[in-house]
């Protein structure tokens, strides 16, 4: 397999991205600008590796293999690639600028992909040039185990760049859904009630973390809402949920919660931090 990926952004789903590709036998770069996050990202891979390694997963030479094929740099420069895949901060002048410089070093036939969860794909295929190669990847977290990719369109992706992502999930070993650009694509759309309304119990005194969680684990959720928020991030979840309410002409039934809020503001933003709505 010759074709490289390259990944932009460090962080927790930058490496889930990144070793999910290097697994799937792709060349593989994972790049940040902040040299901390770089060295932090290839201990914790190597980290995983050696967990899957233990647990028979993988065989010791194969972990080998997967590494040889992960390169870290963080000059900007080494971003070069067929695909590249940006998952830094959800802000969209950050990301606009990434592009624009992305742009400037690579090729004509470079592929460009956001795994933004809560931007509008299109706003940022606006800014740039050559639209018809941008399109949304959109991961789930952790990006080496969750299966589900949405492939997101927006009116100037073309087919031709359509199908090579979609494909090109398939060969991660991914398993890809097509959509529409909009408010919260599929996903977060569909979940913003699950999120939202378990928050709501807990805000009006009718019960607890726990037994939410549990509840909602026993009809058959594989994460009750609480967990799998410490677990997403209370930063991001929050950020979806107030970029969705916006989007959508902020309806009541999609108002941000406040004690999500103050979570944010305290820095308690689940496992990341060691602290959320449980400890860690």
């Amino acid at each position: 397999m010759a074709q490289k990926i390259c990944v932009c952004g460090a962080g927790t789903m930058g490496r889930g991205i990144a070793q999910s590709a290097a697994q799937a036998g792709f060349d593989t770069l994972l790049f940040d600008v902040n040299p901390e996050m770089v060295s932090k990202a290839k201990i914790n891979i190597e980290s995983d590796l050696q967990k899957l390694t233990e647990k028979a997963k993988i065989q010791p030479e194969e972990k080998d293999l997967i590494m040889g094929r992960l390169h870290f740099s963080d000059q900007i420069n080494d971003c070069r690639a067929d695909f590249i895949i940006e998952a830094i901060i959800e802000k969209i002048a950050d990301k606009e600028m990434l592009f624009s410089q992305l742009l400037g070093i690579n090729s004509s036939q470079t592929i460009f992909a956001t795994n933004t969860s809560s931007l509008s794909v299109t706003e940022i295929a606006k800014s740039i040039a050559y639209p018809e190669r941008f399109i949304g990847m959109h991961f789930f977290n952790p990006a080496t185990i969750m299966k589900l990719v949405e492939v997101v369109l927006t009116e100037y992706t073309s087919e031709q760049t359509s199908k090579t992502i979609f494909d090109l999930a398939k060969q991660m070993g991914k398993t890809p859904v097509l959509c529409k650009d909009a408010p919260g694509f599929i996903v977060n759309h569909v979940a913003r009630p699950y999120y939202l309304e378990a928050l709501f119990l807990i805000e009006n005194g009718f019960s607890d973390f726990d037994s939410i969680d549990k509840l909602m684990e026993a009809t058959g959720f594989k994460m009750g809402p609480f967990r799998l928020m410490d677990l997403i991030g209370n930063d991001i979840n929050y950020a979806v949920s107030r970029s969705l309410y916006e989007a959508m002409g902020k309806p009541e039934r999609l108002k941000p919660s406040s004690l999500q809020e103050e979570k944010v503001k305290k820095n308690e933003l689940g496992r990341k931090t060691g602290i959320g709505y449980y400890q860690y």
